[in-house]
C-alpha cells in the first residue's frame, strides 16, 4: 500500500490471550477515524511476553515498539504521534536496541517477530529458502556431513546429535521413509515450538525438505498437540502455500526431489512427547511407548525408517545449509555447539524466549534477563528441562547452560524451559506434584512407572504428615532409585530428578 505507515501486531497466541486483536481492530478504527493511511502486518512475537501486545511502527530509523499496549491505547499513542515513532510511556525506541532482544543471538528465531508467518515473499526476503536451495545442489551424504560436523543436537530434550540419526536412517535400504516432527511441546513453561510455527512456519517446513532429501524420505507428519488451535490453524495454510509455491510434491524447485507434509493433532497425552509414544499415536494407535531397540531411525513409522526430531532441530537445519557448519558451530561451547531458544516462565518480571549461544549461565537468564521476580519476591528455585527436570537453587545459578555442564550438576536442559520459583515454594509439595504427573500421565506400559509414581506420591504424602520421616525418606530414596533404572523411557526414568534434587536442595522443607 503506497504511501501506507506499516504497523505490526502480532498473531501470536501468546499475544492474543492479552489481547492484540481487540488492539488491531482498534488501529485500524482510529486510522479510519483520523484518516491516517496504514497498513496491519499481523507478525509473530518477538518473543518479549511482558511487554505483549507488543505493536511495532514502521519508521525511517527502523521499528519503533511500545508495548505492553491495550486497546484503551490507542488513541493516545496516536495523539503522542506513534505513526511517526513519537514518544510515549509505552515507548521502547527502536525494537532491535531493546536491551534484552540486542543481546540474544538468534539463529533459529532470526526471522521470528519480523515477518508475515504466511508470506513465502517476506520469508525469502529474509533469508529462507537458501538451505533448501542449497541442499537441491547436494547429494544427500554431502547435506549429513554437513549437519553431523555443525554440532546439532536434539533441541526437543535428549540431545542426540542430529547428523549421526541422519545418517542411520540414510542407510537403510527401505521402499518408504519417514520424517516425524515431534511438536507436541508439552513440558511446563516451554513455548518455543508454538512461537516458531506461529511465527515462521515455512522454516520448519524447510528444514523438514532438507531431512527428507538428506534421507531418501518422501513423506513428512507433524505431530502438534491440540492445545495449539492457532499454530495448528497457521500450519496447515503454511503446508497448502509451500505446496502451491512448489516447494512440496514433486520436482521441488525443479530438482528431482520429492516430499509431502501432513498434520496430525496429537489427544493431549503428554507421554506422546516420547518419540515411539508419537509414532504409535500417528498410526492411530494408543499413545504408548515401545521397547527399543529397534530404534525409529532403523524401523519406526509402519516399521520403516523414520527420523524423529523436534520443530527447533528441523527450522534450524535451513540456517546451517545457508551459511555452512562453521558458522552454527562458532556458537556455544563444548559439544553444545549452536545457539538454544531458552524459554523464561514462572515467577519472573520478564517472560519471554531468549536465543543464546549455549554457555550462557542460568544466572544472566534469570537475573539481567528476566530481572527477578514479577512478584518482588526473592528467587528460591528454578526447575529446568521441564516438569521432570531438577530443582536449582540460587546457589547453583552460575551453572552453564549447555548439555554436559547441567548433567553434572545433576540437572538437565530439555527442551529449554526455565521456571522461576519464589520463595514461597513448598519444595515438598513440588515433588509430591512430579509424582502425581508421573501417575497422570505414564503410559502404564511399566510397572515402575505405573506403580512407582502412585507409591511415590504415596510416600511423600507420609513424608509432609511428618510420619516416620527419617524411614519415608530412605523408602522414597530407593523407589526413585528403582524408577530411574528400570523405567522403559524417561517418564518414569526422569521423574525422579525433580523429587531428590528438592530433597538435596532443600531438606528444610522434608524436616530435614
Amino acid at each position: 500500500m503506497a504511501g501506507s505507515v506499516k504497523i505490526f501486531i502480532p498473531c501470536d497466541a501468546a499475544a492474543i490471550s492479552v489481547g492484540a486483536d481487540d488492539v488491531a481492530s482498534s488501529v485500524v478504527a482510529e486510522a479510519a477515524r483520523r484518516n491516517a493511511n496504514i497498513e496491519i502486518v499481523r507478525n509473530g512475537s518477538r518473543g518479549m511476553l511482558w511487554l505483549e501486545p507488543l505493536v511495532e511502527v514502521e519508521t525511517s530509523k527502523g521499528r519503533v515498539a511500545y508495548g505492553p499496549v491495550a486497546a484503551g491505547d490507542v488513541a493516545e499513542l496516536f495523539d503522542a504521534g506513534f505513526l511517526e515513532g513519537g514518544d510515549h510511556d509505552l515507548a521502547h525506541g527502536i525494537t532491535e536496541e531493546i536491551p534484552y532482544f540486542a543481546k540474544q543471538e538468534r539463529l533459529t528465531f532470526a526471522r521470528c517477530g519480523i515477518i508475515d508467518p504466511l508470506s513465502i515473499g517476506d520469508y525469502e526476503k529474509y533469508g529462507g529458502l537458501a538451505g533448501l536451495r542449497e541442499a537441491l545442489k547436494m547429494a544427500p551424504a554431502a547435506i549429513v556431513d554437513t549437519v553431523t560436523k555443525s554440532g546439532l543436537r536434539g533441541r526437543g530434550g535428549a540431545g542426540f546429535p542430529t547428523g549421526i540419526k541422519w545418517k542411520t536412517t540414510l542407510a537403510q535400504q527401505s521402499d518408504q521413509k519417514y520424517i516425524c516432527c515431534n511438536a507436541d511441546e508439552g513440558d511446563s513453561g516451554t513455548f518455543a515450538d508454538r512461537m516458531l510455527m506461529e511465527g515462521d512456519p515455512f522454516s520448519l517446513l524447510e528444514g523438514m525438505v532438507i531431512a527428507g532429501r538428506a534421507t531418501g524420505a518422501t513423506i513428512g507428519y507433524i505431530y502438534i498437540r491440540s492445545e495449539y488451535p492457532h499454530a495448528i490453524k497457521t500450519m496447515h495454510k503454511a503446508v497448502e502455500m509451500f505446496k502451491a509455491a512448489g516447494f512440496l510434491g514433486g520436482d521441488i524447485d525443479g530438482s528431482d526431489t520429492r516430499f509431502e507434509i501432513d498434520i496430525r493433532v496429537g489427544a493431549g497425552a503428554y507421554i506422546c512427547g516420547e518419540e515411539t509414544s508419537m509414532l504409535e499415536s500417528i498410526e492411530g494407535k494408543r499413545g504408548q511407548i515401545k521397547v527399543k531397540p529397534p530404534i525409529p531411525a532403523i524401523s519406526g513409522l509402519f516399521g520403516k525408517p523414520t527420523i524423529v526430531n523436534n520443530v527447533l532441530s528441523l527450522a534450524t537445519t535451513p540456517v546451517i545449509l545457508a551459511k555452512g557448519a562453521d558458522h552454527y558451530k562458532n556458537f556455544g561451547m563444548g559439544r553444545s555447539l549452536g545457539t538454544q531458544p531458552f524459554q523464561l516462565a514462572g515467577d519472573i518480571a520478564r517472560g519471554g524466549l531468549v536465543e543464546k549461544a549455549f554457555g550462557v549461565s542460568l544466572r544472566i537468564l534469570v537475573e539481567e534477563f528476566g530481572g527477578g521476580t514479577r512478584s518482588g519476591k526473592s528467587v528460591r528455585a528454578v526447575q529446568t528441562g521441564g516438569p521432570l527436570g531438577a530443582y536449582i537453587p540460587v546457589s547453583g545459578f552460575d551453572v552453564a547452560m549447555d548439555y554436559e555442564a547441567l548433567a553434572q550438576s545433576g540437572a538437565m536442559l530439555g527442551h529449554g524451559g526455565v521456571v522461576v520459583f519464589n520463595d514461597t515454594v513448598d519444595m515438598a509439595k513440588q515433588a509430591r506434584f512430579a509424582m502425581k504427573f508421573c501417575e497422570i500421565e505414564s503410559c502404564g506400559k511399566c510397572t515402575p512407572c505405573r506403580i512407582g509414581a502412585v507409591r511415590g506420591k504415596e510416600t511423600i504424602d507420609k513424608i509432609i504428615a511428618g510420619e516416620d520421616r527419617a524411614k519415608n525418606l530412605e523408602i522414597l530414596d530407593d523407589l526413585c532409585d528403582l524408577m530411574t533404572d528400570a523405567s522403559l523411557c524417561a517418564m518414569g526414568g526422569l521423574t525422579p530428578m525433580p523429587v531428590q534434587s528438592a530433597i538435596k536442595h532443600f531438606p528444610e522443607d522434608f524436616g530435614g
